[in-house]
């Protein structure tokens, strides 16, 4: 009886790295400051829409989770920057640049495709999927004024992990 607790309660153990395995949360950048935000929805990605203001900096973000979009983290000032996912396709790898606030951000899928916005100037940063299984979920960080992004982290795992905050 004793070996079957300890070779089930191994056998869950397995189960359970294996399923934390695929979340992950990139380091988050930027110096912070302002009211905290997160951009979620159910299931995977769909399109991406990106603003910036007058070709400087990035003004606002917004997915879209199956066909509902989320609100606009930011401001949608002028025509947006958007890409929108094929069928298989997904967010792997977000890069980008920061200084007192994020500067530019690119978006890259899986199949080699990027939406940019922003000039590129101040830190880099690059955030990844940790597998090949896994995408972009959700993002989540701090604006101030509104419009302002200072803070900014990367949420990644399988969509079954994807949970409306």
């Amino acid at each position: 009886m004793h070996k079957i607790v300890i070779a089930t309660i191994g056998i869950f153990s397995v189960f359970h790295f294996a399923k934390a395995e695929q979340y992950a949360f990139s380091q988050p950048v930027g110096p912070g400051g302002g009211q905290s935000f997160s951009l979620s929805g159910d299931g995977s990605i769909t399109a991406v829409r990106l603003w910036e203001f007058f070709n400087n900096r990035v003004a606002g973000i917004q997915f879209r989770y199956g066909y509902t979009w989320s609100p606009v983290i930011g401001l949608a000032v002028g025509a947006p920057k958007e890409i929108e996912l094929f069928k298989d396709e997904v967010i792997i790898q977000i890069s980008g640049k920061y200084t007192g606030h994020i500067q530019s951000l690119v978006f890259i899928t899986n199949k080699c495709r990027r939406l940019q916005a922003g000039q590129p100037g101040g830190h880099s940063f690059n955030m990844y999927a940790p597998s090949m299984e896994t995408e972009l979920l959700l993002v989540s960080g701090q604006i101030k004024g509104g419009s302002i992004i200072t803070f900014f982290g990367a949420h990644w795992g399988t969509s079954q992990y994807s949970l409306k905050f």
